[in-house]
């Protein structure tokens, strides 16, 4: 197991195999990811990919847990000013459209290269899959998870619905679940939507990591040339059938869309944040899109 400076990101690579491990190595923070982060996991990926002796990289979180995605401790602080260490949140203007795109341009580029990653990407998905870690639950070329694993886009509440791929979304999960997810920022658990065959293998938490792991190892059996002809293969075939201007729509709908103008009695995260602290902002956020669900007619149970 190898690390950098920055141990929150774990690789080992294991050439008898012919599989490579990342980690997600902060759970202090439910394996949550900052732009740097995120860019040890990119070189890493990009390793393996040019790693002529490696087929398959397992993709897993620290902890039994995968991913909450994007750490909102930084909630638009990515937006800092070109030539400055200061966070666009701590500047009393709102930043710029082109700073956005600039932003998220490079942001979406890790998720739009790992979806079409040439090697076998096998997802070990427990605990969270949230944001950005549903996200990459989403685009594993095989995925196991935990049936109590959460998943779902939370941070739509508070950044608006236009996040991530939205042509992943409506091809892996259909439109109808796409929008129930996006457009109300519900959290739901994998056993859920089990019958829709979203993941490739839901099972008991407890079962997950060997499970991934026999997934892995049955994949990285196949001809490491056959794999990367088949990979570039589905490729065209999802580009052309469902993922036309997706490298584009990623970061314009998301940088557009979170230029957000909140009307009074919305809720406004990273106001919450800065007059209360990021642990009671979660706490006012769940508070505020609280809604009791109707009781069943009788005789019925709910879903």
């Amino acid at each position: 197991m190898s690390t950098s400076a920055d141990d929150r990101v774990l690789f080992d690579a294991d050439r008898d195999t012919r599989i490579a491990t990342i980690t997600l190595n902060n759970p202090a923070q439910r394996n949550s990811y900052d732009a740097a982060m995120r860019g040890l996991l990119s070189r890493y990926l990009d390793q393996v990919a040019d790693d002529d002796d490696l087929t398959v990289v397992l993709l897993r979180g620290a902890d039994g847990v995968f991913s909450t995605g994007a750490d909102m401790n930084n909630a638009y602080g990515w937006y800092g000013a070109a030539g400055t260490d200061k966070p666009a949140e701590s500047r009393k203007a709102r930043p710029s459209q082109r700073r956005r795109l600039t932003v998220d341009r490079q942001s979406f580029g890790f998720y739009h290269n790992l979806l079409g990653f040439p090697k076998v990407t096998v997802g070990e998905i427990n605990g969270y899959a949230l944001g950005g870690g549903f996200e990459m639950a989403l685009m594993a070329d095989i995925a196991v998870i935990g049936r109590d694993t959460k998943i779902g886009m939370p941070a739509t509440r508070f950044l608006g619905p236009a996040l991530g791929s939205l042509h992943m979304f409506f091809h892996r999960l259909g439109p109808v679940l796409a929008r129930r997810l996006l457009l109300t920022g519900d959290i739901i658990t994998a056993g859920e939507i089990e019958h829709l065959g979203v993941f490739t293998d839901t099972c008991g938490g407890a079962a997950v990591a060997p499970r991934a792991r026999y997934w892995a190892e049955k994949a990285a059996k196949m001809p490491a040339d056959g794999v990367v002809m088949a990979k570039e293969a589905f490729r065209l075939v999802e580009q052309t059938q469902a993922y036309q201007g997706e490298e584009v729509a990623s970061y314009l709908f998301h940088a557009f869309g979170t230029n957000l103008q909140f009307a009074p009695g919305e809720f406004n995260f990273v106001k919450t944040r800065a007059e209360h602290g990021t642990r009671e902002a979660f706490r006012l956020r769940d508070e505020h899109f609280f809604v009791p669900e109707p009781e069943p007619e009788p005789g019925q149970t709910s879903e």
